[in-house]
């Protein structure tokens, strides 16, 4: 078994929520020895870490600005810590008046001999590396840690701390299926089912987008040509607009939200898109529009009103065929034109224009299928 090494600090601590903290100082050279950077990326056991990728440009900004002279750098680091490290209460008497929030002493920062760092960067990954750059070395800067080895702690803290100067929304969506929603703030758990439905279509090899969908740890795979921004947008506006093909399994009145019947719903609707139009699924935005995002928004409008004319449950997947069926002679996703947006089918972009013309285009077609089958 290998002992652990380390640097002691003095330092305070305090407690909120069962969970000891520390405040101490450390040379800035000293944090990525003693800290490692989590990257968020997915293994074959799933998602792992919750950094993203680091910023170089703003990485070099903060090098100059370190190596300009005399410097005021007092932002905090935020670490999450092993509860290896060891923390001894310094001896005394306290001063009159003092208000008792913490107490003083020394922090043990364990090292594993075999390198293996027991404590993970959670906000100031940038700052690190900057100081790890600078001429010196020395300059003591703030940090704040909180012992935990538990990943879905330091990634709710990660997105917290973060929520002030908001993270890129395709990472934070990426790892929002990973947390517990009742320890979110309302806004985000509200994120949290679109989220998970698109990580669900991601990752389920009977849903039509399995392998196809781009996240942030997927963006180099050419294979993956729906972008996941598109569809968390367009699942959430079916979930949270009272007219949303989704909206009837969510709770209004304190019950529960059905997850898996919306996924069932989406993955019937869907399904049906992909036999509907096999030539053109599956294919890059610049062969097919049926997968971009203005595709994907206008599809998501018709089914929120296709979805009240279900006459059968059960029958939802042949019932949107039908439909998309009698339709798809007068789709232009590959070649031709739209003939109400009188415009050539890769002229289609992601604008609110285009996106209402689309979606309107698409409506009065199924329109013309149910004149078709009264007649």
């Amino acid at each position: 078994m290998s002992r652990s090494i380390g640097a002691s600090v003095r330092a305070v601590r305090s407690k909120q929520a069962g969970v000891s903290l520390y405040a101490f100082f450390l040379p800035g050279a000293k944090v990525l020895e003693i800290a490692d950077v989590s990257r968020l990326e997915r293994s074959k056991d799933g998602l792992d870490g919750f950094q993203r990728d680091a910023i170089q440009k703003h990485i070099s900004a903060m090098v100059d600005y370190l190596n300009s002279g005399d410097v005021l750098f007092p932002n905090a680091i935020l670490l999450a810590l092993s509860p290896k490290a060891t923390f001894t209460r310094s001896r005394g008497p306290s001063p009159e008046g003092l208000i008792a929030c913490g107490d003083p002493g020394v922090l043990k920062l364990p090292v594993a001999r075999d390198g293996t760092k027991l404590a993970w960067i959670v906000d100031g990954q940038q700052r690190s590396t900057a100081l790890a750059r600078a001429i010196d070395g020395d300059l003591p800067v703030p940090v704040i840690a909180f012992v935990s080895d538990d990943l879905q702690v330091q990634r709710e803290q990660f997105i917290l701390v973060n929520k002030a100067r908001p993270l890129p929304k395709r990472l934070v969506d990426e790892l929002l299926p990973e947390l517990d929603a009742r320890r979110l703030p309302p806004d985000m758990a509200m994120r949290q089912i679109p989220s998970a439905l698109v990580d669900r279509l991601d990752t389920d090899p009977d849903s039509p987008f399995h392998g196809l969908i781009r996240r942030t740890t997927t963006t180099k795979d050419p294979a993956r040509v729906v972008m996941d921004s598109a569809l968390v947008r367009m699942l959430q506006k079916q979930i949270h607009q009272p007219l949303g093909a989704l909206a009837s399994y969510r709770s209004l009145d304190g019950g529960s939200t059905d997850p898996t019947a919306m996924y069932g719903q989406v993955l019937s609707f869907w399904n049906a898109i992909k036999r509907a139009f096999p030539e053109a699924w599956g294919l890059p935005p610049e062969q097919s529009r049926l997968l971009h995002s203005a595709g994907i928004t206008a599809l998501g409008a018709l089914m929120d009103y296709l979805s009240p004319r279900l006459t059968k449950r059960g029958s939802e997947e042949q019932f949107y065929l039908s439909v998309l069926g009698s339709m798809a002679p007068d789709c232009a996703w590959t070649s031709g034109r739209w003939s109400d947006m009188d415009c050539a089918w890769n002229q289609v972009e992601s604008t609110a224009k285009d996106i209402r013309l689309l979606s309107d285009q698409l409506i009065r077609l199924s329109q013309i299928h149910n004149l078709r089958q009264m007649a």
